[in-house]
C-alpha cells in the first residue's frame, strides 16, 4: 500500500511538471511569434496609423470567430483611448447593420487566413462606400488583403495548439498589433492621462485620474507638535493617530515632519532621545499637496520622493499655507 502511495505521488509531481514545462513552452513559443512581428513591421504600419488619423469618421472592425473576439477588444481599447471606433459582426453587417457605416469611416477587417466567407462577402458593399480598408491578415495573396488599401500581414509559423488547429498565436500576435496601433494614435494624438479619465469615469481609475486630494485626505485628528516639543510627546500623538507621522508646524504652517523613521534614526544616533526636542530630529520641508491637486498627482509626488503619506495644505503661497489635512498612501494598480 506504502508503494501504491509513493507511485502515486510521484506520478503527480511529474504530471505537475509536465503541465507547468507545457505552459513554459507555449508561452516562450508567443513570445517568438510576438518578436518575429514586431521584427517585421514596416511602413505599412505608418500607413494604417496615417489612414486612422485622417479619418474624420470611425474605425469600424470586423471579425468573424476568433478574429471577432479580437475585433471587439481593439475597438473598444481604440474608443477608450481617443479614437473612436466600434465593433460589427459579420453576419449583422451583411442583414443590414452596414448601414452603420458610413463614408468617413475606416474599415478594419481581421481574418488570418485572409479568406474568411463572411468578411469576403462585405468587400463589394465596402468598396462601393468608398471606405479606405485596413487589413490584418496571417498571409499575403489573400482575398481580404488584396483588397485593402493597407494591409498588415501577421505571418505566423503555426499556432501553438498542439494539433495547430485552434486559433491561439494568430490571435494573441492581432491582439498585439491592435494594441500597438491604440498605442501609437494616443501618442500621435497626444493623448493624455486626463483626457483618459474623461472614457473612465467610473471605479478606482475613474476616482484617481478625476478625484481631488480633499476627497481621500484624512482631515480630522492630524497629530501636531511644535518644534520644541520633546520627542516623547511626538510619539504619543505618533502612536494616537496611527499613521506613522507627525506634523511639526508653527502657527498651522508646516515646518516639518517626524517620522517612524525618523525616530528610529535618532534612537540609533543617541539612544535615549525622548527628551529631546523634535525640531532637532524631524524633517524640514516635507512634501505638501493642496486639498484642490489631483489624486493621480499626489501618487506621482509619493512615487517620485518615496514617502507613504504626504501633508495636505490649503494652499503652495507660503504666507497662508496651512494644514488641513494628511494623505495616505494607496493604490490604483486593482483597477
Amino acid at each position: 500500500m506504502t508503494d501504491l502511495v509513493s507511485i502515486v505521488g510521484k506520478a503527480k509531481i511529474t504530471t505537475q511538471r509536465t503541465a507547468v514545462d507545457t505552459a513554459r513552452e507555449s508561452i516562450l513559443s508567443q513570445s517568438a511569434a510576438l518578436a518575429s512581428i514586431a521584427g517585421g513591421l514596416g511602413s505599412e504600419f505608418d500607413d494604417a496609423i496615417n489612414l486612422i488619423v485622417a479619418c474624420t469618421g470611425r474605425v469600424i472592425v470586423i471579425g468573424m470567430g476568433k478574429s471577432g473576439i479580437v475585433g471587439q477588444k481593439i475597438a473598444a481599447t481604440l474608443a477608450s483611448t481617443g479614437t473612436p471606433a466600434f465593433y460589427i459582426h459579420p453576419a449583422d453587417a451583411i442583414h443590414g447593420d452596414l448601414g452603420m457605416i458610413t463614408p468617413q469611416d475606416v474599415v478594419l477587417l481581421i481574418s488570418n487566413s485572409g479568406g474568411t466567407e463572411e468578411v469576403v462577402k462585405l468587400l463589394p458593399s465596402i468598396k462601393y462606400f468608398g471606405n479606405k480598408i485596413i487589413s490584418l491578415v496571417g498571409r499575403r495573396n489573400s482575398s481580404i488583403g488584396d483588397s485593402a488599401d493597407v494591409t498588415l500581414v501577421l505571418p505566423v509559423e503555426r499556432e501553438v495548439c498542439p494539433h495547430n488547429l485552434a486559433p491561439t498565436t494568430s490571435t494573441l500576435v492581432a491582439m498585439a498589433v491592435g494594441d500597438a496601433l491604440a498605442v501609437t494614435l494616443m501618442k500621435v494624438k497626444n493623448f493624455e492621462s486626463a483626457d483618459f479619465a474623461h472614457f473612465h469615469p467610473g471605479g478606482m481609475l475613474g476616482q484617481s485620474l478625476h478625484s481631488r486630494v480633499r476627497d481621500v485626505m484624512r482631515a480630522n485628528d492630524i497629530p501636531l507638535c511644535v518644534p520644541d516639543d520633546d520627542i516623547s510627546t511626538a510619539v504619543m500623538a505618533m502612536t494616537s493617530s496611527r499613521l506613522g507621522l507627525v506634523v511639526i508646524h508653527k502657527d498651522q504652517r508646516v515646518v516639518g515632519i517626524f517620522t517612524d523613521g525618523d525616530l528610529r534614526r535618532a534612537m540609533l544616533a543617541e539612544g535615549d532621545v525622548l527628551s529631546a526636542s523634535v525640531g532637532e530630529y524631524m524633517s524640514p520641508n516635507p512634501v505638501c499637496v493642496t486639498a484642490d491637486d489631483l489624486i493621480k498627482d499626489a501618487e506621482a509626488l509619493m512615487r517620485e520622493h518615496k514617502v507613504r503619506a504626504l501633508i495636505v495644505v490649503s494652499t503652495r503661497e507660503s504666507e497662508q499655507e496651512k494644514i488641513c489635512g494628511v494623505l495616505e498612501i494607496f493604490s490604483s494598480s486593482s483597477v
